[in-house]
């Protein structure tokens, strides 16, 4: 789920008429003061950060006026919860608040429908209200064919005790609410808290709203970045990797960035999982050896090489990890030569420096285990490869003998560069470009290349040089599945003339400048 920030959800808000304080988003103490002086007299600085309880954390402060307002909003940019930065600020009206609600939206799993939670005591931890005074919460699961309709608002809020005039004026804000939920897709949308003023009127004076992964691209408009239930900005690892997971759809790629600034040394390790409870149960024999983790990264569901590739390379661009740690399901139905080839890749193009313990169970593991270890036999360090009758503690365990055996003096040697072609025979794939050498293909006896493309995309033309067996344009649309198997293929049997070029946007600047 992508999470908004609370400003954006009151802007959402007063798209459907729903009532919200006075405010202004401010970026610098001085764009504050500005903000505090359009509100006119109290105001208060919120912070817009993605955590609760942000008033006892100090990113909730009142000012008296907009010299005031300058300083406690200087005071709260900047500061660092979760290690990210606070980058803005909402000045708000101080308002006369008589009592507080509960509205919420969520969508059970259970119910398989949205469901709208209404309780007539507001305040933070609506599961304990619920449990404390069960009378004044009450739900109602919502028709997403008719949607809540009025009398359905007016019907739950009357449970709860509440009736008369406020009870249509919440009622037209719950309706308002799931509106808005709708139109934006959204997994949960709450205003928390709603309140009545001493003027009478029914204000939303916060809201969160978290909308769908896989609704975000149809609302541009929000400006997610990233569609992910973070608790703090996203890296800009976090950026690259999803792009690379938006645009391709081929299995799941989930990479999370968990840790920044350690140094060499401190035990982080780049972690590689497949699958939800195999990632879990690996995650957990890592902590057991006292490693930690850099970041969470997820292939299953049968990801693409070309997939696994990118997600290894975008792991090891982490500065200072000490080790690669890949395992996950020991029984995947996805066949594991895919992603050993796609770690392979990876390996031998950031020429590895740091020692790598990959556990590929599954469909076709023996078959894995010998391309990952075959391939990446010549690197300056040590590769081992598992299969699902070697648990994860048992790979975990191997790293830590691995890691203290290792000598960075092993990882020195010349980094990879892309090679220069003489003949150059191209053609575009679904997100890259593969490239034979001619000139170097006519001297290879074995052409590993044609035999081991699982698709059968490629021939041998009548001077015994592989060429594609259909279109260019085919290949283009996804004829060509990047399983990388002509270009592994090619470096172990053949005589390295083939090379597939797979595009990172965005990686290589993140090098450099991390270097």
């Amino acid at each position: 789920m992508a999470r908004l920030h609370e400003y954006q959800g009151k802007e959402i808000l007063r798209q459907f008429k729903v009532k919200t304080p006075m405010g202004f988003l401010a970026s610098t103490p001085e764009e504050a003061a500005q903000a505090a002086k359009k509100v006119g007299g109290r105001t208060v600085v919120k912070g817009q950060v993605w955590l609760t309880s942000r008033a006892a954390l100090g990113a909730i402060q009142f000012a008296e006026d907009e010299t005031e307002a300058k300083t406690r909003a200087a005071s709260i940019l900047g500061l660092k919860l979760n290690d990210f930065a606070i980058e803005q600020v909402l000045v708000e009206e101080v308002i006369d608040i008589q009592r507080e609600f509960y509205a919420g939206i969520i969508i059970d799993d259970s119910a398989k429908a949205p469901v709208m939670i209404f309780s007539s005591i507001g305040g933070s931890g609506i599961e304990e209200i619920a449990e404390e005074h069960p009378d004044k919460v009450a739900k109602a699961t919502i028709d997403i064919g008719t949607g809540l309709r009025d009398y359905q608002a007016r019907n739950l809020i009357r449970r709860t005790g509440i009736g008369g005039k406020l009870q249509m004026q919440l009622a037209n804000v719950l309706v308002k609410l799931w509106q808005a939920a709708r139109k934006y897709e959204a997994r949960s949308a709450e205003i928390n808290p709603l309140v009545l003023t001493g003027a009478g009127d029914v204000l939303a004076a916060d809201c969160r709203i978290t909308v769908d992964d896989y609704a975000v691209f149809r609302h541009p408009d929000l400006g997610i970045e990233i569609a992910r239930e973070l608790n703090r900005p996203p890296s800009r690892l976090d950026k690259i990797a999803y792009d690379v997971e938006k645009d391709d759809y081929r299995g799941t790629f989930y990479f999370i960035q968990m840790e920044q600034g350690f140094e060499a040394g401190q035990g982080f390790v780049g972690f590689h999982g497949a699958g939800g409870g195999g990632s879990m149960m690996s995650m957990d024999a890592l902590h057991a050896q006292g490693f930690k983790l850099a970041n969470f990264t997820d292939t299953s569901g049968n990801p693409a090489a070309s997939k696994v590739y990118r997600a290894a390379r975008i792991i090891l661009a982490q500065k200072n990890i000490d080790a690669y740690f890949g395992s996950g399901s020991g029984v995947a139905s996805q066949e594991q030569f895919h992603s050993a080839r796609g770690l392979a890749k990876a390996f031998i193009e950031e020429n590895l420096s740091i020692p790598a313990v990959i556990r590929l169970g599954g469909n076709s593991e023996d078959k894995a285990i010998d391309i990952l270890e075959k391939c990446t036999e010549h690197l300056p360090v040590p590769v081992e490869g598992y299969k699902k009758d070697d648990s994860a503690h048992f790979c975990a365990e191997r790293l830590t003998q691995l890691v203290k055996e290792f000598d960075g003096s092993q990882a020195a040697g010349q980094g990879f560069s892309k090679p220069e072609f003489d003949k150059p025979y191209r053609f575009e794939s679904i997100t890259g470009s593969i490239t034979f050498d001619h000139g170097v293909c006519a001297d290879c006896d074995h052409k590993a290349c044609v035999e081991s493309c699982i698709p059968e995309i490629l021939r041998l033309d009548d001077d015994g040089l592989p060429v594609l067996a259909i279109s260019a344009e085919e290949a283009k649309a996804g004829k060509c599945i990047e399983c990388l198997a002509c270009e592994m293929e090619c470096i172990y049997h053949g005589k390295r003339g083939a090379y597939i070029d797979l595009p990172i946007a965005g990686l290589d600047e993140y090098l450099e400048e991390a270097t």
